[in-house]
């Protein structure tokens, strides 16, 4: 697509495409997402926000809002805003509808969640979600709350599938799935699970193509390799040569040595 991705266009192609989506952490993985046609993102606000933007253009990026950095609904609006000036289409939020509502109501697309919502763990430990009936109607009626207050998407994450199935044909809102096999409208990993560089226990639902801890203790090796070398050459006085700097000809030296008399 030639311009940026938006709600919008997401909700006129549910039910019609399958999406790949990827949760990444630097403007190189976001290059290398575009690059395999990957064009909806997640990320954090942090440094690495305008550069994942810059390297994504037309994605569409949900940006996560961190859980309890704002303490009321107008906190929420107006944080959702100063994301969305740095580059977010969407503001992922794992606060309550009431906040959802709020930023929802002034435009502001929100990704909201249900399932295993990490930043409420605490209630449910790490574990599938919505296993028994009681507990998957819990699930249903929280993504409904979630459509009522006006979020535009929302994660599902470790529930089973038929209730995720159930919710995103329930549902006008985007249903971004991470293990829920294939019954969301996007297929949704961590670029750290993809690429092998998430240091914990692999989660179930995830999938590693690469491992790039190893290749990342092969480039730290070179990189020690490197400053010994360079402490050696510097040790040896081989560097710098002549090549490596600048310097004056004998006529400004000698001029510069008597202008420097006069101090």
């Amino acid at each position: 697509m030639a311009r940026r991705l938006t709600a919008y266009d997401l909700q006129s192609a549910k039910g019609s495409k399958k999406w790949l989506q990827l949760h990444v952490d630097t403007p190189a993985e976001a290059a290398a997402a575009v690059a395999c046609d990957i064009v909806i993102l997640s990320c954090e606000p942090d440094h690495n926000l305008e550069l994942i933007r810059q390297a994504a253009p037309h994605a569409f990026l949900s940006v996560g809002m961190p859980h309890g950095a704002v303490a009321s609904p107008d906190e929420a609006v107006r944080l959702g805003f100063a994301m969305m000036k740095r580059g977010a289409d969407a503001v992922y939020s794992s606060h309550s509808p009431r906040f959802i509502e709020a930023m929802a109501a002034e435009g502001i697309p929100v990704t909201g969640h249900v399932g295993l919502v990490p930043n409420r763990a605490t209630w449910t430990n790490f574990r599938a979600i919505g296993r028994t009936a009681e507990e998957a109607f819990k699930v249903l009626r929280a993504a409904k709350d979630l459509e009522n207050a006006g979020a535009a998407c929302i994660e599902v994450e470790v529930v089973p599938v038929r209730l995720a199935h159930h919710i995103t044909r329930s549902t006008p809102l985007i249903t971004m799935g991470m293990g829920c096999g294939t019954a969301c409208d996007t297929q949704y990993l961590f670029s750290c699970d993809v690429l092998g560089t998430h240091a914990g226990h692999y989660p179930r639902h995830a999938k590693r193509y690469a491992d790039f801890l190893t290749l990342e203790a092969e480039l730290q090796e070179k990189r020690i390799a490197a400053f010994r070398a360079f402490g050696r050459d510097v040790a040896g006085a081989t560097y710098p040569e002549a090549k490596h700097q600048v310097d004056m000809d004998d006529a400004a030296y000698d001029r510069f040595l008597s202008l420097a008399q006069s101090l």
